[in-house]
């Protein structure tokens, strides 16, 4: 069973179904960048190292969710790398509902890297329903390009520094409208730096983390962004909230 999720505000409303879920988090109409990340009380983004340490049952059923209305997954290769994450493929109920909306059978997954550390061999690329799409930079090593691109499709955006607009224009371009990221942290505070980020989706774990964990945004300069509540749901002592840019 899943676990069991309320809406608190707007419109409260117990025991959300999959589908009250996919009707809260539609997208809009047009080019859209959500962000999806999970944080304790103090602010830790992961518990030994990994974000998933900190979920529970109802955080892990919405970042599911949270792929299916999607064109494409954005996820920085360190975060690929330290999750563990395999192929972008989605499961047969996720397949179906896209396929009776007219959509591909699944996202597209964009990688950014600067160094192209990834290896053309994994199940990221060796499983892979859809071509995924490998966002680097003109500096990058070009052994490492010409192994990704017999997997991948290659994309220079920047010379040193990766330039998210330019990410986001080119999976438009693509007809990839709507854009899903899992992060991490320093993906997130690039894309706050560089005017990108149009809605937040944060789980706040009821636990408190010490040490010296992340936070869900890194950047070398601050980049106050205002942004407006949207919505909060809960699942016993956890809160799911959404923010879009104020």
């Amino acid at each position: 069973m899943s676990a069991s999720i309320d809406r608190l505000w707007p419109d409260p409303t117990p025991d959300l179904t999959d589908d009250d879920l996919l009707r809260d988090y539609a997208f809009p109409a047009g080019r859209w960048l959500r962000m999806n990340f999970i944080s304790s009380l103090d602010g830790a983004a992961t518990r030994d190292g990994l974000s998933g340490g900190l979920g529970d049952d109802a955080d892990r059923r919405v970042f599911e969710l949270l792929r299916r209305p999607a064109d494409a997954v954005l996820v920085a290769a360190g975060t690929v790398r330290d999750e563990g994450y395999e192929a972008m493929r989605l499961d047969p109920t996720s397949v179906a509902w896209r396929t009776e909306r007219q959509l591909p059978a699944h996202p597209v997954f964009a990688l950014l890297t600067r160094s192209l550390d990834l290896d053309a061999r994994s199940p990221v690329f060796a499983d892979a329903p859809v071509r995924p799409i490998v966002y680097t930079v003109a500096s990058a090593p070009r052994d490492r390009r010409t192994a990704l691109e017999l997997v991948a499709d290659v994309v220079i955006v920047g010379d040193e520094a990766v330039d998210l607009p330019a990410v986001v224009s080119d999976l438009d371009a693509r007809g990839h409208r709507h854009v899903h990221s899992e992060g991490g942290p320093s993906l997130f505070g690039d894309a706050l730096a560089q005017g990108v980020v149009d809605e937040l989706c944060l789980t706040l774990a009821p636990t408190l983390e010490g040490g010296t964990a992340r936070r869900i945004a890194a950047s070398a300069a601050a980049a106050p962004t205002s942004m407006a509540l949207v919505a909060a749901l809960r699942s016993e002592d956890e809160l799911l909230l959404r923010y879009r840019r104020a």
